[in-house]
């Protein structure tokens, strides 16, 4: 292990000595992280803001509901990050995880989830309002 530590120094003196100016070689580099969701995030629907607040409102107090209701924008024609598959398929996976959020509401998880899942929903909701493109 030590030695890939000065493998590691080693290389960055020569990065630094290969530059005249004694600037990193990486200096200029722009570099775009994009968040890697599952299908179950995805599947979130990019709603309007006072209906994300609502939706957050009801996964705080019953755990799914806000996510069940959610799942009807989407055939109502909010998009998501998921534009290859049909909508149905999206609806769906929405059911699943207010299922899922319902069902272990019992031991807090669910709750929380569901408290999540509905800030998410906020913060995707800003995101259309500011007009962020979808794919952060």
């Amino acid at each position: 292990m030590e030695s890939s530590h000065k493998d590691a120094e080693t290389a960055a003196a020569a990065a630094a000595a290969a530059d005249p100016r004694g600037a990193s070689s990486s200096s200029g580099v722009v570099v775009q992280v994009r968040e890697k969701k599952g299908p179950l995030r995805a599947a979130i629907p990019y709603m309007p803001f006072p209906v994300a607040v609502i939706c957050l409102f009801l996964n705080t107090f019953v755990p799914g509901l806000g996510t069940f209701v959610s799942a009807f924008t989407v055939l109502c024609g909010a998009r998501t990050d998921l534009p290859d598959r049909h909508v149905c398929c999206v609806f769906w996976l929405n059911i699943a995880a207010a299922l899922i959020q319902i069902l272990t509401a019992i031991v807090m998880v669910g709750w929380i989830m569901s408290i999540f899942w509905g800030m998410d929903m906020v913060i995707l909701a800003s995101y259309k309002e500011q007009g962020i493109p979808q794919q952060l």
